[in-house]
């Protein structure tokens, strides 16, 4: 048993507790145009129906919203340099390049 936040957890609750608190650079296809979106959160299901629910601005316009690709970070520091990353125009080309079968 670890010791995490006033809490006795097993080894396999620390793990899952672990993967609870991760950052998520995700990756959405509009299903009405087409249209790639790039953004990070800590709760990637709910950011993600806050995007097909229209509470999101940038997206609202284009939902519904499918997810094609994420990558999970420990640190919120490393998600936001990679989703800023993400967003520039040669890293998105070679995201895009790399998903083309899941953006079909």
């Amino acid at each position: 048993m670890v010791w995490q936040s006033q809490i006795w957890l097993l080894p396999d609750e620390v793990i899952l507790l672990e993967l609870i608190l991760m950052f998520y650079v995700y990756v959405l296809k509009s299903r009405t145009n087409g249209d790639i979106y790039v953004g990070y959160s800590r709760d990637l299901r709910t950011r993600i129906d806050a995007h097909n629910k229209g509470k999101v601005k940038s997206t609202k316009a284009y939902k519904p919203w499918i997810l094609v690709y994420y990558e999970a970070y420990k640190g919120k520091k490393d998600a936001t340099k990679r989703e800023k990353e993400l967003k520039l125009h040669a890293a998105k080309k070679l995201l895009i390049e790399h998903l083309k079968e899941s953006l079909k």
